[in-house]
């Protein structure tokens, strides 16, 4: 398993509750603002979009991508945190 940062940590070592999107891993001010725009303020909306997709880490990647235009490791940071999440909760 490939290393993970402290934010990564925090957010799947408790429930989801009322987490803002930017307690997810790979999610800062920018992506914030623009998951905002599109009315994403809450790390449980990207999770049931993450579900919509049936958990497919690839398909959920291509929405972040689209929707978006999160690159790089922010979009491979934020798909595996919703990822373990779910794994860990679900």
């Amino acid at each position: 398993m490939s290393t993970t940062s402290q934010k990564h940590a925090n957010f799947v070592a408790e429930p989801m509750g009322e987490k803002e999107v930017t307690e997810c891993a790979g999610i800062g001010p920018t992506y914030a603002k623009r998951l905002e725009e599109k009315g994403f303020t809450k790390a449980y909306q990207l999770l049931a979009q993450y579900l919509l997709f049936t958990k497919d880490e690839e398909m959920f990647q291509e929405w972040l991508k689209d929707e978006i235009s999160m690159k790089g490791k922010h979009l491979k940071d934020c798909s595996t945190c919703i990822s373990e999440w779910s794994r860990a909760f679900m």
